[in-house]
């Protein structure tokens, strides 16, 4: 591989783990095998665990494209995308002068990454637990077990 130009452009999380992927980290389980550096191993894990692994470009692609209208910078798109906040209070770090830019669209901005980027993957264990504990609430009180 030659690169044409150095430094094109940033990458997002779930760009950099496809890159891994696509270079064999995560295939073999030994990690013995794959001409993947250690260190890669170690991002690989780390992104694994992030909403990298739920992403996917055309939702990355999706989400820029419905937040144009809030004129947001590239880094501050960027961190939106890599940390996925859920609240006004996680925006605020993210988005210079947020307040003043944003001012009451913060609630809409939010709605739109929550509905658009996928969750963390520990968040989307606890709500299957969650709803599996309803289902099985709801199986013992249809037959009389309490």
């Amino acid at each position: 591989m030659k690169i044409l130009q150095s430094n094109a452009g940033v990458l997002t999380n779930c760009e950099v783990l496809e890159l891994l992927k696509s270079r064999g980290a995560g295939k073999d389980p030994t990690r013995v095998i794959a001409a993947v550096a250690p260190s890669e191993f170690k991002v690989y894990d780390y992104l694994e665990q992030t909403v990298a692994s739920k992403q996917t470009i055309e939702i990355i692609h999706k989400f820029v494209e419905d937040c144009k209208k809030y004129d947001l910078a590239n880094g501050e798109m960027l961190n939106v995308v890599n940390i996925r906040p859920s609240s006004a209070v996680e925006i605020d770090p993210i988005i210079q002068d947020c307040d003043s830019r944003m001012g009451d669209r913060i609630d809409e901005f939010l709605e739109n990454v929550v509905q658009v980027l996928p969750p963390y993957p520990s968040q989307l264990e606890s709500n299957e637990d969650t709803a599996e504990d309803k289902e099985e609430t709801t199986d013992d009180q249809q037959m009389g077990v309490k």
